[in-house]
C-alpha cells in the first residue's frame, strides 16, 4: 500500500517550511485519494510517483477552491476569456459551479498531470475510459470531504494584494516564485523544460546547484508555464486583477522585411511555399531571394524529406522540415492524408517541430484536419472533432514557449 509522507505533502505548500494548522487534515485527504485509487486499472498503468503526484495535485486543488486562493479561478477565467469554455475537453453539466469542486475539473487535472509528467502516457486521450473512471473515484472521494474541509489560510494566495502598490511588490514576487516553482497547476507543464535545464548543467560541477538556480530565475522571467502557457506575471496578474495585463509599452515594427517583399513578389503574393527537396528550396533562395548562385544555402537543413518556407511582413522568413505532408494547404502538392493521419498531431505536441508562427497560420487556415490523439480505440470522428476544437489549447499546453514565443 502506497503512502504519501508529510514531507512529500509539505514541499509544495505555500507556507513551506512552516506547517499550517490544516496540513494534517489535507495530508489525510491526499492519502485517502491514494487508498481509494491505487488498485484501479488506470493506477496500475502508471508508476507510484505519478499516482502520488496526481493525488497531491487534487488535494492542492481542493485547498485552493476551499480557500478561494485564486489559482484555479484564474485558470477558469482565462479559459473563458480566451476560448469561451471553462475547462478544456469537457462540456460542463448544469451542476457545474464556478470555482468550486467539479467533476470536470478533476477529470481535466488527472489528464493534465499524467500527460505532462509521463513520457509513456504523454499522448493519452483526454476522455480515455480508464482515466475518467479513475478521476470519478477521485471526485467522489473529494466530494465526501468538501463541505467539512477546513479552510487553509496559507492558501489565501493573492488576497489583499494590489498589483500597483509598492508595498505589495515583495509579496507579489514571492507569489510568482511559488507559482512557477511549486504550485500544483503550473509546475507539471514546466517539467520538460526543467529536465532540459538540469541536463544542461554538469552534475560534477561544484557550482551545479548555483547554476541551476540561476537558470530557474531566468526561466521564471523568460519562459511560459502552466496549461495555458502563460508567463508568470500573466498568472499573477490574473489572480490579482482577474484579467490579462495589457502591454502598452510594446512597439510594433513598421518596416516590411526584405525577405517578405522578395518572397511575395516572386510568388505572386503567396507567403508560404512547399518543397519536396533541399535542391528545390535552394534554387528558390537563389531565384526568388537573390542569394548567391552556385552555393548551398542553409546547407545544415539538407537531408529532410520536405521543407516549408513562410514569410511574415515584419519577422522575415522561417523554415520547417518534414511536416509538409501533414499540411492540407491548397498550394501544397506534398500533402499526404495517410501520412498526416499518423503524424499531424505531433505538430501540436513536439517542441521545435513546427515554428509557432507557422502553426498559427495552419490553425487559421484549417490546414490540419487529420490531427488526432494516437488512440486507436476512440472513434476517429470524435477524436478529430476534439482536437479540432481544442487545438490551440493543446498546442499551448504541450509546446509552451515554442508556440507562444516570437
Amino acid at each position: 500500500m502506497y503512502k504519501i509522507t508529510s514531507k512529500e505533502f509539505l514541499l509544495r505548500q505555500p507556507s513551506y517550511p512552516e506547517v499550517a494548522e490544516t496540513a494534517p487534515a489535507y495530508l489525510e485527504i491526499a492519502n485517502g485519494l491514494l487508498s481509494r485509487t491505487f488498485k484501479t486499472e488506470f493506477a496500475g498503468k502508471i508508476p507510484e510517483g505519478l499516482l502520488k503526484r496526481i493525488c497531491l495535485t487534487l488535494t492542492d486543488y481542493l485547498q485552493d477552491i476551499v480557500a478561494d486562493g485564486g489559482l484555479w479561478r484564474s485558470f477558469v477565467d482565462a479559459n473563458m476569456m480566451l476560448y469561451g469554455w471553462k475547462v478544456p475537453f469537457h462540456e460542463v453539466c448544469e451542476n457545474y459551479v464556478d470555482y468550486e469542486l467539479n467533476r470536470e475539473d478533476v477529470r481535466f487535472l488527472v489528464w493534465y498531470v499524467t500527460v505532462m509528467l509521463s513520457e509513456e502516457h504523454r499522448y493519452l486521450y483526454p476522455l480515455d475510459k480508464q482515466l475518467l473512471e479513475f478521476a470519478d473515484i477521485c471526485f467522489d472521494t473529494l466530494e465526501e470531504v468538501y463541505e467539512d474541509a477546513p479552510e487553509p489560510e496559507d492558501w489565501h494566495l493573492a488576497r489583499g494584494l494590489e498589483f500597483n502598490d509598492p508595498q505589495d511588490h515583495k509579496a507579489i514576487y514571492e507569489l510568482g516564485n511559488w507559482l512557477f516553482l511549486h504550485s500544483y497547476l503550473l509546475t507539471p507543464a514546466f517539467a520538460l523544460t526543467l529536465q532540459e535545464i538540469i541536463s544542461s548543467v554538469n552534475p560534477q560541477d561544484p557550482d551545479a546547484h548555483k547554476k541551476i538556480n540561476e537558470l530557474l530565475e531566468e526561466a521564471m522571467i523568460e519562459n511560459t508555464t502552466g496549461p495555458l502557457a502563460l508567463f508568470t506575471p500573466e498568472w499573477v496578474y490574473l489572480m490579482i486583477e482577474r484579467k490579462f495585463p495589457t502591454d502598452k509599452g510594446s512597439v510594433q515594427p513598421t518596416e516590411i522585411h526584405k525577405f517578405y517583399k522578395k518572397f511575395t513578389e516572386y510568388t505572386g503574393g503567396e507567403s508560404i511555399k512547399f518543397f519536396g527537396s533541399y535542391e528545390d528550396m535552394n534554387r528558390f533562395f537563389i531565384e526568388a531571394l537573390g542569394w548567391a548562385e552556385g552555393e548551398e544555402h542553409l546547407s545544415q537543413a539538407k537531408g529532410a524529406h520536405d521543407y516549408v518556407l513562410m514569410v511574415t511582413p515584419y519577422k522575415g522568413m522561417l523554415m520547417a522540415r518534414d511536416i509538409a505532408r501533414c499540411i492540407k494547404a491548397p498550394q501544397n502538392p506534398l500533402y499526404d492524408a495517410t501520412y498526416a493521419s499518423d503524424h499531424a498531431f505531433t505538430l501540436l505536441t513536439d517542441r521545435g517541430l513546427c515554428p509557432g508562427d507557422l502553426l498559427h497560420r495552419i490553425f487559421e487556415e484549417n490546414w490540419l484536419p487529420d490531427a488526432k490523439f494516437p488512440d486507436s480505440e476512440v472513434p476517429e470522428d470524435d477524436n478529430l472533432r476534439l482536437v479540432s476544437k481544442y487545438k490551440d489549447f493543446i498546442a499551448r499546453c504541450y509546446l509552451q514557449l515554442y508556440y507562444r514565443g516570437d
